[in-house]
């Protein structure tokens, strides 16, 4: 099993021109403990299934286990049958800036007017530097987490 470390931020908006995939999930299980989630991720040339089961959330809130593994699009339309609802929808970009990989997520639905950036890092002292769209950093704030996006949607905060 692997540790996913990422840190989240708020921004102020998605650049213009970058390569996007259309994001659908739903959770199965949803515990602090244990969340697990189907995703079908789709782009231009391919549709990605997988199931996928992550840990709880370190002290920091930045790292924690994450197992993933391929579905058939068969069971992965069974699966969303079964999940809670809402299904959690979004367009996800990816941004490079200062030779790092950012996932930019604009959430739809329910989640609407939410725009997420996330950052993969090797270690929770990893350095980097953050393009001018961050307006404020989330990581380890849970109502920020997908899951808890599921259960109190972004809209209903206000």
């Amino acid at each position: 099993m692997s540790q996913e470390i990422e840190r989240k931020f708020i921004l102020s908006k998605i650049p213009k021109n970058l390569p996007a995939l259309k994001i659908k999930q739903g959770y199965l299980q949803l515990d602090k403990k244990c969340t697990i989630r189907v995703r079908s991720s789709i782009s231009s040339t391919r549709t990605k299934n997988t199931l996928t089961i992550k840990g709880p959330t370190s002290t920091s809130g930045m790292s924690r286990y994450e197992y993933e593994t391929e579905l058939s699009k068969t069971d992965s339309v069974s699966l969303f049958k079964i999940c809670h609802k809402p299904i959690i929808e979004k367009t996800r970009y990816i941004y490079l800036y200062d030779s790092m990989k950012w996932e930019l997520d604009e959430f739809h639905g329910a989640n609407q007017g939410l725009l997420i950036g996330e950052i993969e890092l090797e270690s929770e002292t990893e350095k980097f530097n953050k393009p001018n769209i961050v307006l404020k950093e989330v990581t380890g704030e849970k109502k920020y987490y997908n899951s808890m996006l599921q259960q109190s949607p972004f809209n209903s905060w206000k």
